[in-house]
């Protein structure tokens, strides 16, 4: 599709329109655009003529979007994203710049942290910067060049892949088992249990077992770290992900006792729209081949 550039308004105006969008006023947007106020104002009212259609609404010192200002601002903003980012990418192609990871820190520690040897083994020249952080970032505006993210893989505005299995699993020390390789639902209810605190999935998976998650003898820790350092230690069942679980079992510190199969929810590679960084590609596909 050949691009109709006679049509398209001055980008002054679609760059100041969208910093007003963006920041919440014409103020706010001057200061970001290094303008002053009018101009910016000017700017936005000349957009206004140019489509022959309101996009803001001024009230005083306040203002507000139409309805066809906000369809706008939303093309923007991704429009601006991707030329952003693409500019990014081309300006730091060369560069010794880490890449930037956002991931959970049980998935860090868990999963990712045994295998990065492999990594700077084949790939000594890229750095890596991983932020643990269990909130959903955005990848633009928090400079993230790489998201590793737990779900259904399908969050609007962002391409996902899917990278590994994150399906439920019920595990417990040797210790604890003394022996026994399974253990029926009715012994599992009667045992201490390690568990997730407002986990609403991990409740529904324990009565699908056929248990009652409400008269569990249990004991509640915040993150994965500490739930799986416990069941290590023969303190109870813990219910996890499997693929947070398994270097435990490869090792024999843990028992599998039940795996729900469901392939998803899932850990997915999330990433912005636009080109990456050929070392972005790199570790992408590295872990593509470790998962």
């Amino acid at each position: 599709m050949t691009t109709d550039w006679r049509i398209l308004p001055p980008l002054t105006g679609l760059r100041a329109f969208a910093a007003v969008a963006e920041l919440g006023g014409f103020s706010q947007a001057a200061r970001a655009l290094n303008v002053t106020h009018a101009a910016v104002a000017q700017q936005v009212r000349a957009l206004e003529g140019h489509l022959d259609t309101p996009l803001v609404i001024r009230d005083g010192r306040g203002m507000a979007l139409t309805d066809e200002g906000k369809q706008l601002a939303k093309a923007l903003t991704d429009g601006f994203g991707t030329m952003a980012n693409g500019i990014a990418a081309l300006k730091s192609s060369g560069s010794d710049r880490p890449v930037r990871i956002t991931l959970t820190a049980s998935f860090a520690a868990q999963w990712l942290m045994p295998r990065l040897k492999d990594f700077w083994d084949r790939h000594p020249d890229i750095a890596l910067s991983l932020h643990p952080d269990p909130r959903i970032l955005d990848l633009r505006r928090e400079g993230m060049d790489l998201a590793i993210r737990y779900g259904n893989g399908d969050w609007p505005d962002v391409i996902s892949r899917f990278l590994a299995p994150a399906r439920m699993a019920v595990a417990a020390s040797p210790a604890l088992l003394d022996g026994r390789q399974t253990l029926k639902a009715s012994e599992m209810q009667e045992m201490e249990w390690i568990l997730a605190r407002d986990w609403p999935e991990q409740e529904n998976y324990l009565r699908s077992l056929g248990l009652s998650p409400d008269r569990l003898s249990r004991t509640e820790f915040f993150n994965e770290e500490l739930s799986l350092a416990a069941a290590r230690q023969g303190l109870g069942l813990v219910v996890e992900s499997l693929a947070l679980l398994q270097d435990d079992l490869d090792e024999q510190r843990l028992i599998l006792l039940h795996d729900s199969k469901d392939r998803l929810p899932g850990y997915f590679l999330v990433m912005a729209h636009g080109p990456q960084r050929a070392a972005t590609r790199a570790f992408i596909r590295w872990l593509e081949n470790s998962a």
